[in-house]
């Protein structure tokens, strides 16, 4: 059976004026059950009133600490969890819109054809009593894509693509140290020629030293089979590498948007600026002033009134306590949540 055609333009360069993917106002609450009833007493805001839009060939990253929002927001885009609100619209050549949070199941799983994931673990994402041939075969069989010399030839050409030889198809994944198995899973995410990849921080279970390869590797695989992608990260060193746009997140909700080099260079939420500073210089000679956050992230079962960051926040005043900014446009393609975003001069690392 063909191969579906990548999407892009005569020229073979994808169109990046295309938005592809469009959230708006995202919502992803998980209920709080207590008692022998196993009632309802509250929910977990994860991901709350979350909207971004992709273009067709970019690499979006989402960066935050750890328990802010990124993971699950990836997930509520590829339906891996069903939102509690909020649009998910995917933007598809041949049948135009296409509103995810509402597809059926049936529906959507022909449509996971179009987007696919990466995992952030492995170790974990790959099933140890499989061999490679089965792990990245599965998506074509399944889908009824390839079967038999076919999907040998298929898997080996994706094996090829992610730097391993074909002769590796009949091992195991125990086999293969961290870099390699999340070579594998890229190939897998592969197998059906998506359009749209969500990468759930690829990298950060990996050595340094491997750390660079994959993530070239999954730069060139953009540039040769036309992707785009939704890259999570909470190391902004990584963002700088690897994203065009970058969304901050703090406590399921988007503090700061903008071109990665604006943002880097002109950060406009304080919550940026702490996690810019947080960068390690490679010149030991040069001493950085990094700024320590105090306190805890607040609960997301209990937020603070105001802005989220505010009990953290060295520049607070009593509105930031009593209002929720809401994120403008301060300057072009560059968004900020902060009721004093005009007046911070704030530092930044380009």
């Amino acid at each position: 059976m063909a191969q579906k055609e990548n999407k892009t333009n005569p020229n073979g360069s994808v169109d990046s004026r295309t938005t592809l993917l469009e959230v708006t106002d995202l919502k992803m609450h998980f209920p709080i059950r207590k008692g022998f009833l196993r009632r309802v007493v509250g929910h977990v805001k994860a991901v709350d009133g979350v909207s971004f839009s992709i273009q067709k060939g970019d690499t979006f990253g989402l960066v935050g600490e750890s328990g802010c929002g990124k993971t699950t927001t990836g997930r509520c885009v590829m339906r891996l969890l069903d939102p509690t609100d909020g649009q998910i619209v995917y933007y598809d050549r041949e049948e135009g819109p296409i509103h995810i949070e509402s597809l059926e199941p049936t529906e959507m799983r022909v449509f996971r054809r179009d987007m696919q994931i990466m995992f952030q673990d492995p170790y974990a994402s790959l099933n140890p009593r499989l061999t490679l041939r089965q792990i990245v075969g599965e998506p074509l069989i399944i889908n009824k894509v390839a079967s038999g010399k076919e999907l040998d030839d298929r898997v080996a050409e994706l094996l090829r693509s992610v730097g391993l030889s074909p002769e590796y198809m009949n091992r195991y994944p125990h086999a293969f140290s961290g870099g390699q198995r999340q070579r594998i899973g890229l190939a897998r995410a592969l197998a059906l020629n998506p359009e749209f990849i969500v990468a759930d921080e690829p990298v950060s279970a990996l050595d340094v030293s491997v750390q660079a390869q994959v993530l070239n590797l999954i730069k060139d695989l953009q540039e040769e089979f036309g992707l785009t992608y939704l890259f999570i990260a909470h190391n902004m060193s990584v963002i700088k590498h690897s994203c065009d746009h970058v969304a901050v997140m703090y406590v399921g909700r988007i503090v700061e948007v903008a071109e990665t080099k604006e943002l880097f260079r002109n950060p406009l939420h304080p919550y940026t600026e702490a996690l810019l500073s947080a960068i390690p210089n490679p010149d030991p000679r040069q001493r950085k002033s990094r700024i320590i956050l105090e306190g805890d992230v607040p609960n997301p079962a209990r937020p603070p009134s105001g802005c989220y960051f505010h009990p953290r926040c060295a520049y607070a005043k009593e509105i930031c306590s009593q209002e929720s900014p809401p994120l403008q446009e301060y300057a072009p393609g560059h968004s900020a949540a902060c009721h004093f975003a005009k007046e911070l001069s704030l530092t930044g690392v380009l």
